[in-house]
């Protein structure tokens, strides 16, 4: 497959592809110059949210993280991520669930001192990029975990939470999620949970939730709030993407959305670098340049696609479906990564993509951090 000015990286992206146009997209757009090195090696990269170690099917839910992983993420160029730690959906045991997660991340902080530096502060940030170490924000993702007790959040606030959302996607004590047709908004102890949140400091992030419960979020919060990882439903009309109207409202407030690397970038097929890119344009084009970043909802790590990673892929979408909190757009042959930026280095690779569309050093550097920078120090 390998042509002139088809270089092996863009050949073997284009093979994980199977698509010839995608494979012409990235010819033309690798025979012009990217992001400069340099900027990159200078630039706050925060990714808003992903998960640092690699895809190991077979491992336990608390394995430490491999010499692998460590490497990766060393590579990536990046200075903090928001990491989740609990499950989601409501269940029995999040409380406990959750406290054994954050165990599990502080482990990984006193194993590796040399590669992570725990955030606590928007100074944290700059001191992780000066030493050349990777920030860790403990994030939420839901609040089954505080069983309706918002005393709890006080608890986990001293325990490094530092960011954190209502629901996912469905129902839960705080509110109504993305799937829910009734779209009923926050509920009352939800409202108290957002006062409870701009009280300690933790950054609100309204991912997840209906359309009703992000208006009313970012209405109560006193604070700047995030949409850390998402898409825009203009472009892909699915129930995981954001609205115009609520992305400008989040934007005129201060807050700052994420554009993630998921399938819902499309309603069909696998997501591409251009999806990202034109979702990304969109939502500069919506809320301005100083309100859009990154949040992959990804590994770090790069995926190896192949029958073990399918399998568990299948078994685990099932899984999801069983727990009610699978959402329109995730399908068995869709995965959730882009194929273009299925390594470590990712950041960077999308940092050359918007330069060739035009894209000016200081807005790339925006996109890549430092507009999340300056919110979570308006929170925090």
């Amino acid at each position: 497959m390998q042509g002139p000015g088809l270089d092996r990286r863009t050949a073997m992206v284009a093979m994980a592809a199977g698509l010839t146009g995608v494979a012409a997209d990235l010819a033309r757009a690798t025979a012009t110059p990217g992001f400069a090195e340099t900027a990159y090696a200078q630039a706050i990269v925060i990714d808003a949210l992903a998960s640092p170690g690699e895809f190991m099917p077979d491992a336990p839910q608390d394995a430490p993280l491999t010499a692998q992983a460590l490497a990766d993420l060393k590579a990536s160029g990046i200075t903090a991520l928001n990491v989740t730690v609990g499950e989601v959906g409501n269940g029995p045991n999040r409380f406990e669930k959750t406290v054994a997660a954050i165990a599990q991340m502080e482990r990984e902080l006193a194993r590796h001192p040399d590669v992570f530096v725990k955030v606590l502060r928007a100074g944290d940030l700059q001191a992780a990029k000066a030493a050349g170490k990777v920030g860790l924000i403990y994030g939420f993702q839901d609040t089954s975990m505080l069983d309706g007790d918002l005393s709890r959040l006080e608890v986990f606030y001293n325990l490094g939470l530092r960011i954190a959302q209502p629901t996912y996607n469905r129902r839960n004590l705080m509110g109504d999620g993305c799937m829910e047709t009734a779209d009923g908004g926050l509920s009352r102890l939800g409202q108290d949970f957002i006062a409870e949140l701009n009280r300690l400091r933790v950054l609100l992030d309204l991912s997840h939730a209906g359309r009703r419960t992000i208006a009313e979020g970012i209405a109560a919060s006193r604070l700047p709030m995030a949409i850390t990882h998402t898409g825009c439903r203009a472009l892909a009309d699915l129930p995981r993407n954001t609205d115009d109207a609520s992305l400008k409202a989040l934007a005129d407030r201060g807050g700052v959305a994420g554009i993630y690397f998921m399938p819902f970038l499309r309603t069909t097929g696998q997501p591409h670098a251009r999806d990202v890119v034109r979702h990304l344009e969109h939502a500069v084009n919506v809320c301005g340049e100083d309100h859009v970043g990154i949040g992959t909802d990804g590994l770090v790590s790069g995926i190896r696609i192949d029958d073990a990673y399918r399998a568990w892929f299948r078994t685990s979408l099932e899984e999801r479906r069983k727990a009610g909190i699978s959402a329109p757009g995730e399908t068995d042959d869709v995965y959730t990564l882009v194929p273009e930026y299925n390594e470590p280095h990712r950041l960077k690779t999308l940092a050359d993509d918007l330069a060739r569309h035009g894209w000016s050093t200081t807005r790339i550097e925006k996109i890549l951090g430092a507009n999340f920078a300056r919110l979570f120090a308006q929170a925090w």
